[in-house]
């Protein structure tokens, strides 16, 4: 994650937003009892008709913020065939949220198989062993896959499977909200036209 400090009280005054970013997520470590990093991410079909669904934010940096996944899921395919997707962090006991969309790349071979050397073993097999998004016959299916890849890899290291690897969306805007009593809610946007230019900020109306 980024190491940037940053403190998090009138966040309208601050001009950069992933270190804004990281001062909120640094709060929500500290306050929310299960995944702070959960993050909903949001994709489109080939018919433009929406998907969302929750995940966990692995890594974020300067150039984006970093998931993993099986690329050929529904999410996979969406994201790879659009290029484009959406996130929404939501910090309840913060009264927080913030709002992210941009373009999306893969992560690189080497950072892909750096994460995955570090899930743990049960994990790397799942990635083998489930087809996700795709019919399941039944539990037992399942567990015969997870039976026969742990029989395959019971030794020495586990691969990475071709298509299992990570995702970084590159935002073109960020949205910080935060709560305010009878709903005049702080909330300021950042946004810029390229991955690679440079941070406007608008504060908007609640």
């Amino acid at each position: 994650m980024s190491d940037t400090k940053l403190t998090s009280g009138d966040f309208t005054e601050e001009t950069e937003p992933f270190a804004l970013f990281g001062a909120w997520l640094e709060d929500a470590t500290a306050s929310e009892p299960n995944d702070p990093n959960a993050v909903a991410v949001a994709t489109v079909d080939e018919n433009g008709l929406p998907n969302v669904r929750m995940v966990l934010l692995k890594d974020f940096d300067s150039r984006g913020f970093i998931f993993y996944t099986n690329f050929e899921s529904r999410k996979g395919r969406e994201i790879l065939g659009q290029k484009k997707a959406a996130m929404c962090f939501h910090w309840k006991t913060l009264r927080r949220q913030v709002r992210i969309r941009g373009e999306v790349e893969v992560v690189t071979d080497a950072e892909a198989d750096a994460y995955y050397a570090s899930r743990p073993r049960g994990s790397r097999i799942g990635a083998w062993a489930s087809k996700q998004s795709r019919p399941l016959e039944s539990r037992f299916a399942l567990e015969k896959a997870v039976a026969e890849y742990s029989a395959r890899y019971a030794l020495g290291d586990i691969p990475r499977p071709a298509h299992w690897s990570g995702f970084r969306l590159k935002p073109l805007s960020i949205e910080f909200w935060h709560d305010r009593k009878f709903r005049l809610h702080d909330r300021v946007e950042f946004h810029r036209d390229t991955p690679d230019g440079d941070w406007a900020k608008t504060r908007m109306y609640p």
